[in-house]
């Protein structure tokens, strides 16, 4: 077999290049996969491309199968998936999901891929590492029945806990974005949606994932007394100003943050293996085809990377195609 592949790097922020790469023969425990389909993380990593990852951050924010250091060059991602070509037989055949960079091929442990179930269609498996982020969220969110909930900023992330959330009985669900046209999202999903100035207040649990100091700002008016906003936006090398005065103290308000690289606390008995494989069960719905927004082929990713980190291409989740066999 040919032991060769093609994998996406960042030269420099800003830049990015395909090089050829040498594959070893895997191992006992090893497999061999052939990409079918991979993400495009709109928010991480195209801050990554853009080279705003702090360095106090930069050992936090290595990827799994990352090679290379921040700024660059680097090879970074992590929503791929493949078809195993090698391995244990249990595997060989079988659609999978892990946590690579994108490339044509590649060989990992057996232990570092996940089945896909028979369910779940290889394009939208692509989404298992942000529905996992929402697990986690709501993981640590703990949201009850009959909540009053909004979730601001209406990225992947945000999407992808508004989708979840909709499956809660009881709960009033908005999804809040400054885009009106991911109110056509919020329909697919199932929630509400109101631009920022519309939202509904007296919220008990707000979700923010817009990454911004006015969506952070609205997000704390928009609850109820004691109520909390869950922090799941990452802002790079970004500073925030929080609204800490006013009326923040006299309503005793609660901001958390959540983050996908520790199992939330709520579930520490979870494992990370545990928690991707009930992301991947929860793709079942077709419903999570709307985070889908647009599909490139994978050789021309040198020139979408600078359309999706600039805005000049909006996305959601930006799927990756491997046309060659």
């Amino acid at each position: 077999m040919n032991r060769t592949a093609h994998a996406f790097w960042l030269d420099a922020p800003g830049r990015g290049a395909i090089r050829e790469v040498d594959l070893p023969a895997p191992g006992a425990d090893e497999v061999l996969v052939r990409s079918l389909y991979s993400g495009v993380s709109r928010g991480t990593e195209t801050l990554v491309f853009r080279g705003g990852v702090p360095r106090s951050q930069r050992a936090a924010m290595r990827a799994p199968f990352q090679e290379g250091d921040f700024p660059a060059p680097v090879k970074y991602g992590y929503l791929n998936v493949g078809v195993v070509e090698e391995g244990p037989q249990a595997l060989v055949g079988r659609t999978v999901f892990c946590l690579y960079p994108h490339q044509t091929r590649y060989v990992v442990p057996a232990g570092a891929v996940t089945p896909v179930p028979d369910g779940v269609p290889a394009g939208r498996a692509v989404l298992a590492g942000t529905v996992e982020t929402a697990v986690n969220a709501l993981w640590d969110a703990a949201p009850l029945v009959g909540d009053r909930i909004a979730v601001v900023g209406g990225g992947m992330v945000g999407c992808s806990v508004a989708a979840l959330l909709a499956r809660f009985p009881g709960v009033r669900v908005q999804l809040v974005d400054t885009d009106p046209a991911r109110a056509r999202t919020a329909a697919a999903l199932g929630v509400g949606f109101a631009l920022p100035g519309d939202a509904l207040g007296e919220c008990d649990l707000v979700v923010h994932a817009s990454a911004t100091e006015q969506g952070l700002g609205r997000a704390l008016e928009l609850l109820r007394a004691e109520g909390t906003v869950v922090e799941l936006s990452w802002y790079g090398d970004r500073k925030v100003s929080l609204p800490l005065g006013e009326a923040f103290h006299s309503r005793r308000l609660t901001v958390r943050g959540s983050q996908v690289g520790t199992v939330s606390p709520a579930r520490a008995h979870r494992g990370y293996a545990d928690r991707l494989a009930l992301a991947l069960d929860l793709l079942a719905d077709p419903a999570l085809d709307a985070l889908v927004t647009g599909e490139s082929a994978f050789e021309d990713l040198p020139d979408v990377m600078p359309r999706l980190a600039s805005g000049d291409l909006p996305a959601l989740c930006h799927r990756v195609r491997y046309d060659t066999p």
